[in-house]
């Protein structure tokens, strides 16, 4: 295995080792009550956390509902869609 192997190795490592982001948007369909519980559901935070997430996309357009691991964070994205909760992954700054 020669050097270029390696660094890109060492560079996909890197990247899948950055947190990701599960983000929740906001969008016209879902009743505020029914994304409170997919919260609760699935990431098994309590009614309170759940309800200010769900305000948070409510009144910001969006909102970070769990950090980490790529594997574990698409998921959760999957679960979310399941759902039918409009979400997405990005990178943690």
């Amino acid at each position: 295995m020669g050097d270029s192997d390696t660094l890109t190795k060492t560079r996909e490592s890197a990247v899948l080792a950055v947190p990701w982001n599960v983000v929740v948007h906001d969008d016209p369909v879902n009743l505020m009550g029914y994304v409170t519980h997919v919260l609760t559901k699935i990431f098994g935070y309590n009614e309170k956390k759940a309800a200010v997430l769900m305000l948070q996309v409510h009144q910001q357009g969006r909102s970070i509902v769990w950090t980490g691991e790529r594997e574990k964070a698409e998921f959760f994205t999957q679960q979310l869609q399941a759902h039918q909760l409009t979400s997405s992954l990005e990178k943690a700054e």
